[in-house]
C-alpha cells in the first residue's frame, strides 16, 4: 500500500503566482531546507545536474535590471516582472550542468525538474508558495549568471509568502485516459 499522507502532499502541490505573495521575506534557513530537499531528487549516474542561483534583497534588483535590458520585453510585461520581483521573497534561477559525454541532455533536464518538484512539494502545508516561469529570454542571462558553456538556465522560480487558503480547482484528466495496459 502506498503512503496516503505522501499522496495527499503530492496532490496538494500547486503554483502560487507572485501576485499572490505578501512581500514578506522568507528566512535563509528555510530556503536552505527547501533546497536540501531539492538536492535529494533522483539523478541518473548521480550527476546531480541542478544548480540554484538564489537572488534576494538587492541582488533581486540587479537580476531584474539585467532582464529588463532585453528590449523585446513589452511594457506591460516589464511592469508585471517588476511587480513579481517586488512581491517575491527570493527568485531562484534554475540552472543545470549538461553532462553530454555521460548522459543525454534530456535526462539532466528531467533530473533538474525533479529537484524543482521536491522544492515545490516541500512548500505544501506552509504559507510558502512557488511559481516556475520559463520566459523565452532566459538564455540571455547566461553571462550575467556566470554560466559555463556546459550549463544553461531553465527558468526562474519565484518563492514567496502567501495568505491564500483557497485550493485552486484544477481539473486534471483521468489517469485512465493517459494509461494503456499490456497484459
Amino acid at each position: 500500500m502506498i503512503n496516503k499522507e505522501l499522496s495527499s502532499i503530492i496532490k496538494s502541490r500547486q503554483s502560487i503566482y507572485p501576485n499572490e505573495f505578501t512581500g514578506q521575506i522568507i528566512k535563509e534557513e528555510v530556503i536552505m531546507e527547501l533546497l536540501e530537499n531539492a538536492n535529494h531528487a533522483p539523478t541518473h549516474k548521480m550527476t546531480q545536474p541542478w544548480i540554484f542561483k538564489i537572488f534576494c534583497n538587492d541582488s533581486k534588483i540587479k537580476l531584474l535590471s539585467e532582464i529588463l535590458k532585453n528590449k523585446e520585453i513589452a511594457e506591460n510585461k516589464r511592469k508585471k516582472l517588476e511587480h513579481n520581483f517586488n512581491k517575491s521573497s527570493h527568485v531562484i534561477c534554475i540552472c543545470m550542468k549538461k553532462n553530454n559525454h555521460l548522459l543525454p541532455e534530456w535526462e539532466e533536464i528531467a533530473a533538474t525538474a525533479m529537484a524543482v518538484q521536491n522544492l515545490w512539494i516541500s512548500c505544501v502545508g506552509s504559507k510558502i508558495g512557488g511559481y516556475w516561469s520559463t520566459p523565452k529570454y532566459i538564455h540571455k542571462l547566461n553571462e550575467f549568471l556566470s554560466l559555463n558553456k556546459d550549463e544553461k538556465c531553465l527558468g526562474l522560480f519565484y518563492l514567496g509568502v502567501h495568505n491564500s487558503n483557497i485550493a485552486k480547482n484544477i481539473k486534471r484528466k483521468s489517469i485512465s485516459e493517459k494509461t494503456q495496459w499490456f497484459r
